[in-house]
């Protein structure tokens, strides 16, 4: 084989990083000295791993690799016999050795990144997710309002604050054909706690209350539009302020709001 034969046999890299068998190494340590073209490809193929690895040195002992460019250096400016062939050979194959663990490292590091991405995405499109639900809820339930603001056949009733809170207001719709009762609570203080507003509907002769329904949830719900109970007959509504859970007649003296039919 001439020296160009070996150059692109690839045997040359094979040799540099230690995957030849002993006698084939000895073989080409044996015609490099012959032949100097192969000595200096084999010489260019050890830089490369130097450098190579030289650029990886925040994650490597920059004091080792002094070390080994140093000695390398020093071989390069002489003949090289065969002992110092395999020196070198065995620096290399540890140059070459730390390229690939810091390869695998990058590699993983990478990989965790991408998954931690993908966990990131993720989330981010459950909170959208999330999003348009509450959005399609609220879009709902201002359709309902408006639907029920709007229904000419709903008689508004309006409830003005009494002494244990005059600046309370609220509005009853009640339809009379159907007997559906909407209440819309903007108009009242949030309760405190352990305290929930319960609606009255009122017979005025004689007086008779009738519970139709507690607004619960009251914080939770922004338009304070409720749905209650349907109120037969009803002559007025008053809202009054009780235990949660409610109770069985109304605490007058936590009357809140009350308007005539």
């Amino acid at each position: 084989m001439t020296p160009n034969d070996y150059i692109e046999s690839g045997d040359l890299e094979l040799y540099v990083y230690g995957l030849l068998s002993e006698s084939e190494s000895e073989e080409i340590a044996k015609i490099a000295k012959k032949h100097k073209e192969i000595d200096n490809e084999i010489i260019a193929i050890e830089k490369a791993i130097v450098n190579i690895s030289t650029s990886f040195s925040p994650f490597l002992s920059v004091e080792n690799f002094e070390k080994i460019k140093a000695k390398l250096d020093l071989k390069y400016s002489k003949v090289i016999p065969m002992e110092t062939q395999n020196n070198r050979f065995r620096y290399l194959g540890w140059a070459a050795a730390a390229v690939l663990l810091i390869g695998i490292g990058y590699e993983y590091t990478n990989l965790n990144k991408t998954q931690m991405q993908v966990v990131t995405v993720e989330g981010e499109k459950v909170k959208l997710e999330e999003a348009l639900v509450n959005s399609e809820i609220k879009y709902k339930q201002t359709q309902d309002a408006l639907a029920v603001v709007r229904d000419v056949k709903n008689t508004v009733v309006t409830l003005g604050g009494q002494a244990v809170s005059p600046t309370s207001y609220a509005k009853v719709y009640y339809n009379k054909e159907t007997q559906v009762v909407y209440v819309d609570a903007a108009g009242l203080p949030e309760p405190p706690e352990g305290k929930v507003y319960q609606v009255w509907a009122l017979k005025l002769n004689p007086l008779t209350p009738t519970s139709i329904g507690l607004l619960d949830d009251f914080s939770k719900d922004s338009q304070r539009l409720f749905a209650v109970s349907k109120a037969n007959g009803a002559e007025a509504f008053g809202i009054t302020l009780e235990p949660a859970g409610g109770s069985v007649s109304p605490t007058m003296e936590q009357l809140y709001t009350l308007g005539k039919v």
